[in-house]
């Protein structure tokens, strides 16, 4: 392999564990660490178009998440795809399955129950090396399958 296509499957590579990291660190209670994955002037944008611009903003909003214990969740990542456009740029996308329950008061039973997923949706990532270490410059997430209540429709058995 040529040194071109070794550098282009590194970049990758630590693209994708960008991802990964993200994930593992909402779902193990350190969510704001997520901050750290991105560049200082990174951008967060959720379904809803309200976006997080900054290490800081990003910092503060995955904090109060970390804060939430009665959640219990895991954001399953498939299908991550990268394209390496440059040394310097990437983009990419992935799926996300969210499991999610939340317990009351301060603590979630475990196991939680889960019929099925929250959400389902895709991440839209670009992604820029910083002093040679690649960290998520945008992340956009869209929104594509949401279960809305756990109370079946009137007439309807469960």
């Amino acid at each position: 392999m040529s040194e071109e296509g070794m550098n282009r499957l590194l970049a990758e590579r630590a693209c994708a564990r960008l991802i990964y990291q993200y994930a593992r660190f909402v779902d193990s209670g350190e969510a704001a660490r997520i901050a750290d994955l991105f560049t200082e002037d990174g951008v967060w944008t959720a379904a809803d178009g309200r976006s997080m611009e900054g290490q800081d903003q990003i910092r503060s909003a995955f904090s109060a998440r970390q804060a939430l214990t009665r959640r219990l969740s895991r954001h399953v990542i498939t299908n991550v795809l990268i394209d390496v456009h440059s040394d310097m740029e990437a983009s990419g996308t992935a799926y996300l399955v969210n499991y999610r329950h939340d317990g009351t008061g301060d603590t979630v039973e475990r196991p939680g129950p889960a019929r099925h997923p929250k959400f389902v949706g895709d991440y839209h990532l670009e992604f820029r090396s910083v002093d040679g270490e690649w960290r998520i410059a945008r992340l956009r997430f869209d929104l594509l399958f949401l279960r809305r209540s756990e109370t079946p429709a009137a007439g309807v058995r469960a």
